[in-house]
């Protein structure tokens, strides 16, 4: 056993007690540092017997988060206390009231916000949802709650080497799908880039150190042509007067890792590797004038890329970022993202919603701007949650389409501009300037021509709605808009009609489960839900109500439950969760097994290899228990892999391969190449004789001399493929092979 120091323990904890403090000095007033010191005595003493999964003491958490919350977000006292006793109340005996009777009002319904919900959950609902649901709702109270949440889950996430490998896939997911995107969407972009990094290290460790390893090695010669490719500027820049700095940056990893994917290109291919950022001290009324002045300047240098032109100093994001890009090519042919920006822009960039609140107060004081697009989207948010009362995961989805990257700039037929998420519509610009004129919208004109109310709009249109006092919102509508402002009102228009639908279709199920002596409860609907391919149980009932299923179809329903009972595995039938299925293993198995071993317990546990991503004996993969079809193994690399280890990670298990290699599964490749005579039968050759594979499909299409391809095989693991893909990319005139889902 590991002997433990707890003096040494003592001092490193007062050690980081008095970093924070010191820290956070320039943020505090008369009469601060007595009640953060108060709250850390109090958690340090809830938490003294708890210690976390890698056995170091458990207030350094608390801790940690604060000091995110201090030097990496820039909050203060309030949210310094609640982020030290965020986990008293869920974790100790300390309730609500307590916290509120020593540290008042605001602090209490902070910690609130981040307590997550207990208690038994319905069966197939997701307890994550709606927790994150609960925490969203104190956004109309406090945006801190989240900015202290994100700290919270950046720590989890540094400290993520002691889970075990299931936990690390659920929790990495949640992030991405999630806290990441919410991260970018409150301006938080160095926390957001560390997030998705962190995501990659523990998702597809593989690649991410291939990537760190690359950008690592070129370490030394990206900053001597960073230092050659700034030296002119700089001296202009000098020359001309202005005060400023510039900081050199490679590409986060998981940039690099996303632009070789979307591209199908090698890390040597991702051509703007590089990105400078240029910071100019500049007084507020001069601010656009200066950053143009340094554009000029960078662009008499190198030659900029028309195409590659971002202003975000005119039509700032809507989370409040400003700045202009642009990508010039330098002497050495390579190409250099520029970023200029002022130094108030660069606080927002880096801390943003706190740096956003600190600027705007001296706004006001000045009798300033008016709500920024931040301000907006947070009404946006709060007319969401005042909206849904779907269930939790539907909820999830319409705050996921609120949380988008790109926006485009819009105009009104008497100029005023509109900003839009990427993707949207001419009714979602039509729900945009008022509800009534959403309902009746029948088309629009854009840029004078006539259009469809699903015509997606570009930057810089100019969108005039054409109404009729007869339309009205039909079931429809909800796949024509992007913004949940729009879909959140159709729902509303379609509510009535449908809620009354939805009660029909409940008695119909309950009527024909009653006639087929089955029982009706959550369960049951669950797996109805699952067999029929809806996404909610209200959305089953409202199909069944319309008569788009068919209500005798449920009889089909009991038949193939029947079927599955008497070809089930005895233990299945209990298996619904992660806990209930490590509870059945460890039955059946000994206590010592906790994991499902593919191709090998086919005879205790039924278990199929999930169609959307065909996984093969090597891939990294988690076991899924799904609501009919027993176990599905996914790839942690699958395309739906997010979303179910987000919403329904208490149905993941653990699961490897066994070393067995007599079985094939389907793989698939693509290959790209220079045509010419042969090349199909030497692609064959390679693969019937050199490996003895068995090919399922070919497809060819040759067009101006370049051959593209793919090839659907069965292969008995990852090291299989690998070599025949190395082999592959041997043959004279082929330049890609790359594996495909």
């Amino acid at each position: 056993m590991i002997q433990i120091d707890l003096e040494e323990e003592r001092k490193e904890i007062l050690k980081r007690y008095r970093k924070l403090l010191k820290m956070a000095k320039p943020l505090l007033k008369e009469g601060d540092a007595r009640i953060i010191k108060k709250a850390f005595s109090i958690s340090n003493d809830a938490h003294k017997e708890m210690r976390r999964k890698s056995g170091e003491p458990y207030i350094y958490h608390p801790l940690e988060v604060a000091m995110i919350c201090v030097e990496e977000i820039g909050l203060g006292t309030t949210s310094i206390v609640a982020a030290l006793l965020h986990d008293v109340v869920e974790d100790t005996d300390w309730e609500l009231e307590d916290i509120e009777r020593e540290f008042g009002h605001k602090v209490a319904t902070i910690i609130d916000g981040l307590t997550k919900i207990s208690g038994v959950f319905e069966y197939g609902s997701s307890q994550q949802a709606e927790n994150f649901r609960k925490m969203l709702l104190t956004l109309s109270d406090d945006v801190r709650v989240i900015l202290i949440k994100l700290a919270d889950r950046l720590n989890n996430m540094r400290t993520l080497d002691s889970m075990p490998r299931h936990k690390q896939l659920k929790i990495a997911s949640e992030t991405m799908y999630l806290y990441a995107p919410l991260a970018h969407r409150l301006g938080l972009y160095a926390i957001k880039s560390e997030l998705e990094d962190l995501y990659l290290k523990f998702t597809d460790s593989e690649t991410y150190r291939f990537i760190a390893n690359k950008i690592n090695e070129t370490r030394i010669s990206r900053n001597r042509f960073i230092k050659t490719f700034i030296a002119p500027i700089e001296e202009e820049l000098e020359s001309q007067g202005f005060r400023f700095t510039i900081k050199g940056r490679p590409k986060s990893v998981f940039s690099i890792y996303n632009k070789m994917k979307k591209q199908n290109i090698p890390f040597e291919e991702v051509y703007d590797l590089f990105a400078i950022r240029i910071i100019i001290d500049s007084e507020i009324d001069n601010e656009k004038a200066d950053c143009w002045q340094v554009y000029s300047i960078v662009t008499d240098f190198y030659r900029p890329n028309p195409d590659r032109l971002r202003d975000w100093i005119s039509t700032p994001r809507a989370n409040g970022y400003e700045s202009l890009h642009t990508t010039v090519m330098s002497n050495t042919g390579q190409w250099v993202e520029v970023q200029i920006r002022t130094v108030r822009m660069d606080d927002i960039a880096e801390r943003g919603y706190a740096a956003h609140w600190k600027y705007k107060e001296k706004d006001a004081a000045q009798g300033g701007k008016g709500p920024s697009g931040l301000d907006e989207w947070i009404t946006q948010v709060r007319s969401l949650l005042e909206s849904n009362d779907g269930n939790a995961i539907e909820f999830m989805d319409d705050f996921r389409g609120n949380l988008f990257h790109d926006e485009v700039f819009v105009f009104t037929p008497k100029g005023e501009l509109k900003v839009l998420p990427h993707g949207a519509t001419a009714l979602d610009f039509a729900f945009e300037i008022h509800t009534e004129v959403g309902a009746k919208c029948i088309g629009a004109k854009v840029n004078t021509r006539l259009v469809p109310i699903n015509h997606k709009l570009k930057n810089g249109d100019q969108v005039e709605i054409l109404t009729s006092a007869k339309q009205r919102p039909t079931e429809d509508w909800l796949n024509s808009v992007v913004t949940s402002r729009a879909k959140a009102k159709i729902k509303d228009a379609l509510k009535e009609e449908k809620r009354s639908t939805i009660l029909d279709g409940k008695e119909i199920v309950q009527r024909k489960l009653k006639q087929m002596k089955m029982d009706f409860n959550s369960e049951i609907v669950e797996q109805l839900r699952a067999y029929f391919e809806t996404k909610t149980p209200n959305e089953f009932y409202y199909k069944i109500g319309k008569g788009i299923i068919d209500p005798t179809s449920i009889k089909s329903f009991k038949d193939f439950k029947e079927q599955k009972r008497q070809k089930s595995k005895p233990s299945l039938d209990k298996v619904k969760d992660e806990s209930s299925f490590t509870k059945e293993i460890k039955n059946l198995k000994g206590p010592e097994h906790d994991q499902l071993l593919i191709g090998e317990d086919m005879d205790v546990v039924d278990y199929i290899l999930a169609k959307c991503c065909n996984p093969i004996p090597g891939d990294d993969v988690f076991g899924f228990v799904t609501v009919n079809e027993g176990i599905k193994i996914h790839r942690t690399s699958c395309p739906n892999a997010l979303e179910l280890l987000s919403n329904h990670g208490n149905r993941v298990i653990k699961a490897r391969w066994t070393s067995q290699q007599q079985i094939a599964f389907l793989a698939g490749l693509r290959i790209v190449g220079t045509d010419r005579v042969g090349l199909i039968n030497d692609v064959t050759k390679v693969i019937s004789n050199e490996l003895k594979v068995n090919m399922r499909s070919i497809t060819v299409d040759s067009d101006s001399g370049i051959f593209e391809g793919t090839i659907k095989l069965y292969v008995h693991s990852t090291q299989h493929l690998e070599k025949l893909m190395s082999n592959l990319s041997k043959v004279e005139g082929i330049i890609k092979v790359a594996r495909f889902d």
